[in-house]
């Protein structure tokens, strides 16, 4: 029996963006109905499945398990539960060995999380946080359906999904090595404080790396997108250098953070070759990752490099087509009774 993990964060998409920008509220009900959906849309695969969902305190992976489908085996996995980053990557970490393909719901930090424990399993991210870079804005149903194509084998999963980029951050300090991890944008901030952890005033940032870049993204890979798009299939990624845009030789439009656009100036765009690094100086400021401060730093010089070897995203699109070219979706004709 094929195995789905879901893992869903009931703290995605309920910062302080929802204050001070227009992002929307996705609450704890909203996610309830994706994650039932997402399960609703795994009988498409017509053959039983089991499906373990990462355990929570506000009833979003127990309503799940009660209604989910009679055909899906579903159960709720045993982990002690944290309200912090550290349930996704646990939960995750239990997957990579015990799930066939795992259904995140959250935004890009969600998504990070349990793609750096996840290895070669397949993942399949649907939006429901802040920073949706990565994540599908994709119906839970049609998410569950193309997960248990995939898990079952009925579609290849190499066929369907590409590996996506990461950026790695190396800050030497004079107190030693700091790391960090970005899915889609690694961000050197002027802020010296995490504060909110949200970036918000795109005054602050000083520029960084992205995975991929577009100008249909938010945040950084917005506004690198705007004059260097980058494809999540393309190699490498693209280091982009901020200035005043009064002082800037470039500056562009772009959707900075949920609901605010600003005007940006550009020192610099360039593209990396994969492991190309871009150096930063940061006197005093914060190194983010996918819109989140993360690393407070002083005197400190940070390297931001593309590394091609990240998550394995499945196409969902791209997978209901090749289940349909398989005749996955057939079944036999129903008889109906003759009425004299």
């Amino acid at each position: 029996m094929a195995t789905i993990g879901l893992i869903v964060n009931p703290a995605a998409g309920r910062d302080i963006r929802r204050l001070t920008g227009g992002a929307s509220v996705v609450d704890n009900y909203a996610k309830r109905r994706v994650a039932e959906c997402v399960c609703d849309g795994l009988t498409v695969a017509g053959e039983p499945l089991e499906v373990l969902v990462m355990p929570d305190r506000t009833g979003i992976a127990d309503h799940a398990v009660a209604e989910a489908p009679a055909e899906i085996d579903a159960t709720t996995l045993e982990m002690p539960i944290e309200e912090s980053p550290a349930d996704t990557r646990r939960a995750a970490a239990t997957f990579r060995e015990a799930a066939d393909v795992v259904v995140v719901l959250g935004g890009d930090g969600t998504t990070r999380d349990a793609a750096l424990e996840l290895g070669d399993v397949p993942l399949v991210a649907v939006s429901t946080g802040t920073n949706n870079v990565v994540p599908s804005a994709v119906d839970g149903t049609v998410a569950g359906a193309a997960a248990a194509l995939v898990a079952t084998g009925t579609v290849a999963a190499d066929a369907v999904a590409t590996r996506h980029g990461t950026v790695e951050a190396r800050a030497e300090t004079p107190a030693g090595e700091r790391r960090l991890t970005g899915l889609a944008a690694a961000e050197v901030s002027s802020q010296s404080f995490i504060g909110t952890r949200a970036l918000l005033d795109p005054a602050d940032l000083r520029g960084g790396v992205v995975s991929q870049a577009h100008p249909g993204d938010i945040g950084l890979p917005a506004v690198a997108g705007s004059l260097e798009p980058l494809s999540p299939a393309d190699p490498g990624g693209v280091a982009i250098r901020l200035a005043d845009p009064t002082d800037a030789p470039r500056a562009v439009r772009a959707i900075v953070a949920p609901g605010v656009t600003a005007t940006v100036g550009v020192a610099s765009c360039e593209r990396l070759e994969p492991n190309e690094s871009a150096t930063f100086d940061v006197p005093d400021g914060v190194v983010g990752a996918d819109g989140e401060r993360e690393l407070e730093l002083t005197d400190a010089t940070v390297e931001l490099t593309p590394v091609p070897d990240g998550p394995r995203l499945v196409d969902v699109d791209a997978t209901l087509e090749a289940g349909a070219r398989a005749g996955a979706f057939e079944v036999a004709p129903i008889d109906e009774p003759r009425t004299e």
